[in-house]
């Protein structure tokens, strides 16, 4: 596996962890994951699984305190870093350059080595100073990709609303997938 289809999935502590969870399994080996304290008792919440059982199957796992791990650095390598869910306050530190924890260096990193930054925030209803720390961002070529998942595709089960995001972000991430519905027009 080449370091650059490798990808840092970080999980903040905002509500929708089953972004992260699906975007996990299909990733396997090739994420290496990070969850925030509050990560964890969100991923106990809503799925009820401890921090480990939650990324089984990643390459490595770190917690968010770790600043001695490999996202922190810019050596180590990776292709890419998606925050899902992004809460508002990482989001915030992101954008104002606190890199205070292994989630906000890993991101800080790769904004700084020019690797793909993909930030799933999942808040709403969404202030003006989100919404200004989202545009600062995005003109710094930060993918923002909010968990909106689309209704064309006529989901039955909440799994079909979670992969219409998932697709989204494997899609920014150039990586091949046959899940979710790709809009083809009318019929």
């Amino acid at each position: 596996m080449s370091s650059e289809s490798r990808v840092v999935v970080a999980v903040s502590g905002a509500s929708g962890v089953e972004y992260a969870r699906r975007l996990i399994e299909i990733l396997g080996d090739r994420a290496d994951v990070i969850t925030t304290k509050d990560a964890a008792t969100v991923i106990e919440i809503e799925t009820g699984l401890t921090t480990e059982e939650f990324a089984a199957g990643a390459r490595s796992a770190y917690s968010d305190d770790n600043l001695a791990a490999a996202p922190a650095s810019g050596s180590a390598r990776f292709g890419a870093v998606v925050v899902v869910p992004c809460s508002g306050t990482t989001l915030a530190k992101i954008a104002a350059g606190i890199a205070d924890n292994l989630v906000t260096r890993a991101a800080a990193v790769a904004m700084k080595e020019n690797r793909k930054l993909i930030l799933v925030p999942r808040e709403t209803p969404v202030g003006a100073i989100a919404l200004e720390n989202m545009l600062k961002l995005a003109r710094l070529g930060v993918i923002i990709l909010p968990a909106s998942p689309g209704f064309y595709g006529q989901p039955k089960r909440i799994a079909d609303l979670v992969d219409f995001v998932v697709a989204r972000i494997l899609d920014h991430l150039g990586i091949e997938h046959s899940i979710g519905v790709r809009w083809s027009g009318p019929e």
